[in-house]
């Protein structure tokens, strides 16, 4: 079962390191505004873009597989469908806590596999908003 609870959440954001799944370097879309909203208030965001060189003044990467540094919540701004491969994705690594889908994507089995392999789940939640509210 997703996280819902705000002791849970409040838990979530406490962790510093996020792999962001499709961070824009297009202003004003949300998969650029709230991972630069993230990176202000003292995340270490790690973009995954393989369309891009460098977003928010970092490197980005073409994968979550290539990512070299140490990854805590993978941000998942992709569509629901794309949502079990990134599961699969970060299950392939040893430092993924927890998967977090923003506003809108869902996909429940998905939500179920990253669960039963011990990872910790958020669905149709915005990262900036539940930080808003919970944390400020």
């Amino acid at each position: 079962m997703p996280i819902e609870s705000d002791a849970g959440l409040r838990e979530v954001l406490g962790l510093q390191r996020v792999a962001v799944i499709g961070c824009s370097t297009t202003p004003g879309k949300d998969a650029h505004e709230i991972p630069k909203y993230l990176q202000a208030h003292g995340y270490t965001v790690v973009p995954v873009n393989p369309t891009a060189d460098e977003v928010l003044g970092r490197p980005a990467y073409d994968s979550l597989a290539e990512v070299e540094e140490t990854i805590d919540i993978v941000d998942v701004f992709r569509p629901s469908d794309e949502v079990a491969g990134i599961v699969e994705a970060a299950l392939e690594r040893d430092d993924v806590k927890v998967i977090w889908t923003q506003l809108g994507i869902v996909d429940t089995d998905a939500a179920r596999r990253a669960e039963t392999a011990g990872l910790q789940f958020v669905q149709d939640r915005c990262m900036k908003v539940e930080h808003q509210r919970l944390i400020g």
